[in-house]
């Protein structure tokens, strides 16, 4: 899941600026788990518009921001209300997708992206994954090292750790000993006598475009 929260509405207004009509899009998927775009929060965000004296003329909520298909004909309607400018209340990719489809009006998010992560309990996301493309949780224990090591090592712990907790945050658990922990118990241990590359962000030109097409 694509965990965002809100921006603070101080700055949702400086980006309406002087605009007098406004569209909200919201997102059926991760932004409504969220409580960041669902339509509670579409009914909060249009009456704060409205009571700053914008006029809102259109709202609607897309199964996911992020495809484009879905995207395109939910846009159909907030495009014919012709608002000044759109709010999306969704991750970056879905304010992107939004962008493309909304006949070169002025789109603006509503939410701060933060992190791929998985719902631990109602409310509460743990970072997950941060999207490296080079994924080594087959070596691992299916603990990432990139998002749970504070300086993502690859090849074993730094020094700093202390009673198995991580110097640069001491809240948190060294991710080197969970993933010692994780191999030993499923019998893998000698995955860690393996060494593994360091990450080579310089391979990838950004941005990346993935196609079960093969092309």
């Amino acid at each position: 899941m694509i965990i965002t929260q809100k921006k603070p509405i101080e700055e949702v207004m400086a980006m309406v600026g002087d605009a007098k009509t406004v569209a909200i899009v919201g997102c059926n998927s991760c932004a409504t788990a969220c409580q960041t775009g669902g339509q509670p929060q579409i009914d909060e965000l249009t009456k704060v518009l409205e009571a700053a004296g914008k006029k809102v003329v259109a709202t609607t909520i897309c199964d996911y921001c992020c495809m484009n298909l879905g995207v395109k004909s939910k846009m159909k309607a907030i495009n014919a209300a012709n608002p000044d400018v759109v709010v999306c209340m969704s991750c970056g990719d879905g304010v992107q997708c939004v962008a493309k489809n909304a006949n070169n009006k002025p789109v603006y998010p509503s939410n701060n992206t933060m992190y791929l992560g998985e719902a631990v309990r109602f409310g509460v996301w743990e970072e997950s994954c941060r999207f490296c493309g080079q994924c080594v949780l087959g070596s691992t224990g299916a603990i990432c090292p990139i998002t749970q090591c504070a300086k993502s090592l690859v090849n074993g712990p730094c020094g700093g750790q202390k009673n198995g907790k991580c110097e640069v945050n001491p809240e948190n658990p060294c991710a080197w000993i969970k993933i010692y922990e994780r191999l030993n118990a499923t019998g893998e241990l000698d995955k860690l006598s393996k060494t593994r590359e360091d990450k080579g962000y310089g391979d990838f030109a950004y941005p990346r475009t993935i196609s079960l097409r093969g092309k």
